[in-house]
């Protein structure tokens, strides 16, 4: 394909690129991984608000949420309809830690695959489920493919991508994301009103990106890195000239060479991320992760059908309105595409946490005041708090969604890039199968209260943003401790004693 000249200057660009057609199409294609992840995820919260759902695998809920007088905050309230959501995060904290060795031991593209095959895997035991066991069995095998597509795809990207463009082509990731978030809400729209299997059309569809992924991933290209760091030096420099788009590949080839060979003498890079120097990384890309669901991003995505109900939305609203918030977090995300190797990490982050303070801080104030045990809030203020929820999502779509996958994906050094970019994601894992099975529980005890639990979070990583988060734009992935990590005003003291190891070295060898 034609490649497409970028500018060389700024941004710390030491090695000549274009970004050619080839790396925007594999981007592309390894970004389906993220439409998986987002069409389960949309996918998951319209599903169980289905009646026809609920009365198959969950009658106990479907009873309570009918009663005229049941508590507004409790209609959904039960530890097995929150673990047809949150088992599947389990599954893939799991599978993140086998994914992460696969990537280092065959590669980052047969990982992509394998995720794809898990994912069509789970859709297909979802749609033909005859009881609740048949049903947690599939999303287990879908959370294996989240696991090791979330693994292996922003690694993919991070490391093929010319540095000036790294950003905006590894949010490609959480863009499809978002679209596919859109894509459920949109399916369920249609499909609860699809008597009796209209859940089962839904649950099926999430075989659709996995069958595309699987079959775009034929035509990839493994990263130059993954190959130089299995021994396959010629493939990994006709690769990385193919990506390119330019003859005069070889500094950067060096330097993947020497980085790769350094890497080599790192035995274990689980033992090796628990080293000083590494900590500033690990400690950075995990609060990503946790300070990501924490925002009460999940609130809105997995439950948005059931928290419009709650507030008083007959089921098809409730659908309509998760349309709405599904169609502003595609949008949005767009603005990350096109800012972030412009604008900046840092600065998305903090903005956004300000945002998202107020809608949350707002939202939680009128829940209070307006939405009772056994009221129905009144139809302006139930309006209201859906804009304050596009409010929050867009947000949240164009920094904290995003860069949380973009940044732990960056900043690691080769030797503990698949251990590190593993920590991040089994984190994540972690806290948003936590936060999936806690939730309504937590809504039924905290009720309006629980957005001001969130709110008490974002402050803090507000805070994180502000002082400790260092910026990454533009820097060349194999460069971010030198240029970055040690010349942070907080983190250079981990390097201290990386720093007096060389300077002893130097002084051995002039001594020589």
């Amino acid at each position: 394909m034609p490649a497409i000249v970028i500018s060389e200057s700024g941004g710390g660009q030491d090695f000549p690129a274009k970004l050619t057609g080839q790396v925007v199409v594999c981007s592309v294609i390894a970004a389906f991984g993220g439409l998986m992840f987002g069409y389960d995820i949309g996918i998951s919260g319209g599903v169980t608000s289905m009646d026809d759902f609920l009365i198959k695998f969950f009658p106990a809920v479907y009873e309570k949420k009918h009663r005229a007088k049941e508590n507004n905050y409790c209609k959904y309230d039960n530890q097995y309809l929150q673990l047809f959501t949150s088992s599947l995060y389990l599954a893939a904290i799991v599978a993140s830690f086998f994914a992460s060795m696969a990537c280092k031991k065959f590669g980052r593209k047969p990982a992509i695959q394998a995720a794809s095959v898990f994912f069509v895997a789970g859709a297909i035991l979802n749609t033909v489920a005859k009881d609740l066991l048949m049903l947690i069995l599939g999303r287990l095998c879908l959370g294996a493919g989240v696991g090791f597509g979330n693994q292996a795809v922003p690694l993919f990207i991070s490391e093929i991508a010319p540095a000036k463009y790294r950003g905006g082509l590894n949010i490609c990731f959480q863009l499809l994301i978002t679209v596919g978030i859109l894509c459920a809400n949109v399916i369920n729209y249609f499909t609860s009103n699809m008597h009796p299997y209209g859940w089962r059309v839904s649950l099926g569809g999430a075989a659709v990106p996995a069958i595309i992924l699987l079959v775009g991933s034929i035509v990839i290209v493994e990263t130059p890195t993954s190959l130089i760091e299995r021994g396959k030096e010629d493939q990994g420099l006709k690769t990385l000239r193919k990506i390119r788009g330019v003859e005069d590949v070889e500094k950067e080839f060096n330097e993947l060479v020497h980085t790769t060979e350094l890497a080599k003498q790192t035995k274990h890079a689980y033992r090796s991320l628990m080293k000083r120097n590494s900590r500033p990384q690990l400690i950075c890309a995990a609060l990503l992760q946790v300070f990501q669901q924490l925002t009460g991003i999940n609130v809105i995505m997995f439950y948005a059908p059931v928290l419009f109900q709650t507030m008083g939305f007959k089921s098809d609203g409730s659908l309509l309105s998760a349309v709405v918030t599904g169609l502003v977090n595609v949008l949005s995300t767009l603005v990350a595409v096109f800012s972030v190797d412009r604008i900046g990490r840092r600065k998305l982050l903090i903005e956004a946490a300000v945002q998202m303070l107020v809608a949350q801080s707002v939202m939680g104030a009128i829940l209070a005041v307006h939405l009772k045990a056994s009221n129905e809030m009144p139809s302006n203020y139930a309006l209201f708090v859906v804009f304050l929820v596009c409010l929050f999502v867009s947000g949240f779509a164009w920094s904290w969604g995003p860069l949380g996958w973009l940044i732990p994906s960056e900043i690691f050094p080769l030797e503990t890039r698949s251990a590190g970019f593993f920590f991040a994601v089994s984190t994540n894992m972690l806290f948003t199968f936590l936060i999936a099975q806690a939730f309504l529980t937590m809504l039924c005890h905290m009720r309006s209260g629980i957005f001001f639990f969130f709110v008490a979070w974002i402050i803090l990583m507000g805070s994180f943003a502000i002082f400790l988060l260092p910026e990454t734009k533009g820097v060349p992935i194999d460069e971010m401790n030198e240029r970055v990590w040690k010349k942070h005003w907080f983190w250079k003291r981990y390097f201290d004693d990386d720093d007096r190891e060389m300077q002893a070295k130097a002084e051995e060898n002039q001594l020589a």
